[in-house]
């Protein structure tokens, strides 16, 4: 086993490996998840309590 051995056998490994992170990501399971992520930046916020320093009270 030589060097091009082990190159052809990463190059097969990492083509495996992307084949099974896209076969992952476009899978119907996760589409719920990926909408609802994708739908974040557009969800109001809740408003935060502020705290008295904030506000400019000091007690």
């Amino acid at each position: 086993m030589d060097i091009n051995d082990l190159r052809g056998l990463s190059t097969l490994f990492m083509m495996i490996a992307f084949i099974g992170v896209v076969s992952w990501a476009w899978s119907k399971k996760r589409k719920k998840t990926f909408d609802e992520a994708a739908n974040l930046p557009f969800a109001d916020e809740e408003p935060t309590q502020r705290t008295k320093e904030e506000e400019g009270r000091n007690d």
